[in-house]
């Protein structure tokens, strides 16, 4: 754990001091954290598509219910910050527990259906409840974050590094194994005595709590919601970040919604061409490359680290070797 909280704290640390000083200009440190704010929906969608094995196309949905939540939180109940983005989480994970009961029953492309129904559901009903929501306009947040964009990457990069370590300790542990069990063979799992349905609960209420504090981060960031946000569409960039990446890859997920947000920033001179790009690259993923970059494998510091010194340890033990062998050969 020692290894990968350095690392982790060097990738939030380091970039933070950067913009602060304007080594990192705002522009590019806008689009790192908004980079961040995308790999924490991917990482939503990769717990429940990749971990779980479920489809489900309502991502957006969720983001939608924590990002609300959040402005009332704040505005009308006049919490701090902190305290709204957790309980929006925590609000976001109830609603995916009330959709989750009725529907997880289901599975395959029943699931991905009412998950869809669901994310139009929210949409619409954010676009009717104008008093609470600002209607199809959209409602305002205080940009509390967007003043700095220093304190904006250090808390969502942060938040972000954050979910990763819990996110891959609970798939390690005995809860997380369950879940992978039943998303390798539900027959086999059920006839282990592993509830199906309740691991698969479990796996879509944690995502459905991640997908919330991306949505409250997204909110206090951009300063501005609307209902758009739980569209089908945003839904589909999400998955399409998981499948590039790979599903059920958490660091490919990550790593694909950085390289897709910041290569969607880098052709805006093709204007709306550039929606064109999604499309096309996922259509050349599942050709060329249809278990993602990644595919299920997951980058470790520590391999790493063991790696990088094994390979140093036997250079300097040829090293020696040769020159021994050399003294052997000068007494000789």
């Amino acid at each position: 754990m020692l290894i990968p909280g350095v690392c982790a704290l060097v990738a939030v640390l380091v970039p933070s001091v950067l913009i602060h000083f304007s080594i990192i200009d705002a522009y590019t440190a806008q689009i790192l954290t908004l980079s961040g704010i995308n790999a924490i929906m991917a990482l939503s969608v990769n717990i429940i598509c990749g971990v779980t094995g479920q489809l489900s196309l309502g991502q957006a949905g969720f983001m939608a219910i924590g990002a609300y939540s959040t402005i009332m939180l704040t505005s009308s109940a006049h919490l701090p910050l902190a305290v709204s983005i957790v309980l929006a989480g925590v609000i976001t994970a109830f609603f995916g527990f009330l959709i989750g009961f009725p529907t997880l029953k289901l599975e395959g492309d029943y699931l991905a259906i009412v998950t869809l129904g669901f994310g139009e559901i929210i949409r619409v009903v954010l676009v009717n409840l104008k008093k609470w929501t600002g209607g199809p306009n959209g409602k305002q947040f205080p940009t509390i974050l967007t003043l700095n964009p220093a304190v904006a990457y250090l808390v969502i990069i942060g938040t972000l590094a954050l979910l990763i370590i819990l996110v891959q300790n609970f798939v390690r542990s005995t809860y997380g194994r369950a879940v992978l069990a039943v998303r390798e063979d539900e027959i086999a799992a059920n006839s282990t005595g592993i509830g199906v349905f309740k691991y698969k609960m479990i796996g879509f209420v944690i995502a459905s709590f991640v997908a919330g504090i991306g949505g409250a981060l997204y909110a206090p960031f951009i300063g501005f919601v609307k209902p758009e946000q739980a569209s089908f569409t945003k839904s589909i960039d999400y998955l399409i970040f998981v499948v590039f990446g790979g599903m059920g890859s958490t660091t490919g997920s990550v790593l694909a919604a950085f390289v897709l947000t910041y290569l969607q920033e880098f052709l805006r001179f093709l204007q709306n061409y550039r929606l064109l790009i999604y499309p096309v690259i996922l259509i050349l993923v599942m050709i060329f490359r249809p278990q993602g970059f990644l595919g299920m494998k997951e980058f470790s510091f520590v391999r790493a680290f063991d790696w990088i010194t094994v390979k140093i340890s036997g250079r300097n033990g040829a090293s020696r070797g040769k020159k021994h062998t050399a003294t052997e050969e000068h007494n000789v």
